[in-house]
């Protein structure tokens, strides 16, 4: 059977490093804003190439968190795409706010920036781009309506650690960037964990203060604040799997450069790159041309499990369809029904991957 993901291959790859970095944490005797935590902060706002990292439980949060310390609340308005994980709009929601949802560009899956503008009203408060699978979103384009309408601009990156849009790293173009760092994403750790990066001090002083109960530090609360910390044996994972990223992430874009090169099926449409982006490819989202369900059965019984990413857009779930004041994302709800995520992941066997793009290939023939 080829999986879909396997976060147990990055544990088995990096084992020693992992089990040893682990006991240390256990032997400390600190779990919880230690040592491990502070360095991760450091290392990782070395590689992103910004100013500071604030470590927290998972992406919601730090998406939350990063509304928070930007003064979104209730009755504003924030911009974002529907076709995302659910993560995004519900930590809109959590801040009283009401997520606008408009639609994607085709090729890129992204967000479409000649949308936005027209969304834009006196409760616009942010804007929020997802760099959906891996691949940067259209940063010149968003970034240049978000100084024309003075928003901040926060960056979804739970699925793009590493990846680069001109030669800098995504998480360090708006005012906050926030990561995921659940076990199958390309920097992961073995449970819940999330991080923002950020070139603002008065944003980042906000943050660290409200990821914990808006204490300051003499644990007096002045502000609003919360339980959201990444505890110390995450980061201690963290410190490890940060080291190899750009070489896991190489794994992953050379299994799509073959993917690219040896799918030819005519009815499997291969992901778009725009220019100037180095793709990390969290996920190899292909489009079916004709049943999908088909396509996954097949894929299956060929002992392939595949991934729909996503198949029930946000504003067509059930407690979402409030806030669609009659949306038109035609592009969002056509990807909805044709996408599908080939297997794909650092540690994949070879083996593996030429049996996928056969596989894929073939459909049509055996079924």
């Amino acid at each position: 059977m080829i999986i879909f993901s396997n976060p147990k291959d990055g544990y088995i790859k990096y084992s020693e490093e992992i089990n040893s970095a682990v006991s240390d944490v256990m032997n400390s005797g600190f779990y919880v804003r230690g040592q491990q935590l502070e360095q991760f902060e450091k290392n990782f706002s070395d590689y992103l190439g910004c100013q500071h990292v604030i470590g927290v439980g998972n992406a919601t949060d730090a998406i939350f968190l990063s509304l928070k310390a930007l003064d979104v609340s209730s009755n504003d308005e924030v911009i974002t795409v529907s076709h995302t994980a659910t993560a995004t709009a519900s930590a809109i929601i959590q801040t009283g706010a009401v997520p606008v949802f408009i639609d994607v560009n085709p090729a890129t899956m992204n967000i479409e920036p000649e949308k936005i503008e027209e969304k834009i009203t006196l409760k616009t408060k942010a804007i929020i781009v997802v760099h959906l699978y891996g691949q940067p979103c259209d940063l010149d384009s968003v970034l240049s309506i978000a100084k024309k309408y003075k928003l901040p601009v926060i960056e979804d990156c739970a699925q793009a650690a590493g990846a680069s849009y001109k030669g800098k790293k995504v998480g360090t173009f708006g005012a906050t960037g926030c990561f995921s760092f659940f076990p199958t994403k390309n920097l992961s750790c073995y449970g819940d964990g999330g991080a923002i990066s950020t070139n603002d001090p008065i944003i980042s002083r906000k943050l660290m203060n409200m990821r914990e109960y808006g204490w300051n530090e003499e644990r007096n609360c002045v502000s609003f604040g919360m339980n959201s910390r990444l505890d110390e044996i995450q980061a201690a994972v963290l410190n490890v799997k940060l080291k190899y990223l750009d070489q896991d992430n190489e794994e992953r874009q050379n299994i799509a450069k073959f993917y690219y090169s040896e799918i030819k099926h005519p009815l499997i449409l291969l992901p778009k790159l725009q220019g100037k982006i180095e793709h990390v490819y969290h996920l190899f989202v292909v489009r079916c041309q004709t049943n999908r369900e088909s396509f996954l059965s097949y894929l299956k019984k060929n002992n392939i499990i595949a991934g729909v990413h996503y198949r029930n857009p946000i504003h067509t779930q059930e407690f979402f369809t409030q806030f669609q004041n009659n949306v038109d994302l035609k592009v969002t709800e056509d990807l909805a029904d044709s996408i599908v995520s080939l297997p794909i992941y650092q540690g994949m066997k070879k083996e593996d991957f030429i049996s996928v793009a056969n596989a894929v290939n073939n459909f049509g023939e055996s079924i």
